[in-house]
């Protein structure tokens, strides 16, 4: 055996270098950052309200590249350890770890590359930033195997998105923020509920083949109860959120809007009909992160942050 074919059963198939990087994004797919980031500038901008009243936009890129590196290196890392399951889920056995489209060697590079971005951004930042910087990756990396241990790696999940607007806030004023930390929640939590529902789709998959999840182990009138619960507990966070940091209207504004989007979209998935869910999960998901932070930053334009 040759080391280029020990490397090969290894690795698994190399893909054609021009189309590695773009497989690489579908991958992780990138595009989902808009779930994320929307809330770790809106913690950032309420810090450079308070600190300064001013934009500084080398942390806010900063922070930006933070979150992305470290979302890919999570979802790159998902696919990676879940790899075996998707290709006995008929949903995703088309993904590109299973098809061969991107090599378990290109993952763990696209992986690695983004865990250094992150811990470089991270440092730069400062040194709380870098310091608490692996309380930030162990969850991304524990999360993936919660479906094999526990009925709820949905919580997992939720942990280490909540993670992002603490992070936000202590990069630009290098201290830690209780006001931060209930954001945080609200956003984990928030996730957390729509992940209930995004796993509603695998429930047969899972049960067949022992993945633990929520829907999987109390069915999905369960998780579509549970999704309910955590969304009105974000709700009560955000609300907790706008008191604690004296927010004006139009912070108040994007609380509506956010439960108006929250009661459409838990009518459009029932326990019956599953047919909605994408609509759920990202546009309606999706808008609900856009449109608050949105109001937010309308809110702290006037309340005298200046661009």
């Amino acid at each position: 055996m040759t080391a280029d074919s020990a490397t090969s059963d290894l690795f698994g198939p190399e893909p054609a270098p021009p189309g590695r990087v773009r497989a690489f994004l579908r991958l992780v797919m990138i595009e989902h950052s808009v779930f994320a980031l929307p809330f770790a500038y809106t913690a950032a901008l309420t810090a450079m309200q308070r600190w300064d009243g001013t934009v500084h936009w080398t942390r806010l890129l900063l922070i930006t590249v933070a979150m992305v590196g470290l979302r890919t290196f999570a979802m790159a890392c998902n696919r990676i350890i879940d790899r075996e399951i998707d290709a006995r889920n008929p949903r995703t056995a088309g993904r590109e770890l299973v098809t061969g489209a991107v090599s378990v060697r290109t993952a763990w590079t696209g992986a690695l590359i983004a865990l250094a971005v992150f811990l470089g951004a991270a440092a730069l930042l400062g040194p709380l930033c870098l310091a608490l910087a692996p309380f930030a990756v162990v969850p991304m990396v524990v999360y993936p195997y919660g479906k094999r241990f526990t009925d709820y790696p949905h919580a997992i999940l939720g942990l280490a998105q909540a993670i992002g607007p603490v992070g936000a806030w202590i990069g630009v004023t290098g201290e830690w923020s209780w006001d931060a930390v209930i954001l945080g929640l609200a956003i984990g939590i928030w996730i957390g509920g729509f992940d209930l529902i995004y796993a509603c789709q695998d429930v047969a998959a899972d049960r067949a083949h022992g993945v633990r999840s929520v829907p999987a182990r109390f069915g999905i009138a369960g998780a579509l109860y549970g999704a309910r619960v955590c969304h009105v507990v974000t709700t009560v966070l955000l609300v907790w959120y706008a008191l604690a940091t004296d927010a004006g209207a139009f912070f108040w504004v994007g609380l509506v809007i956010v439960a108006v989007a929250f009661g459409y979209e838990h009518t459009i998935v029932r326990p019956g009909d599953l047919s909605r869910l994408n609509r759920a999960f990202f546009t309606v998901n999706g808008f609900i992160g856009i449109a608050l932070f949105a109001c937010a930053l309308l809110d702290l334009m006037v309340r005298g942050l200046g661009l």
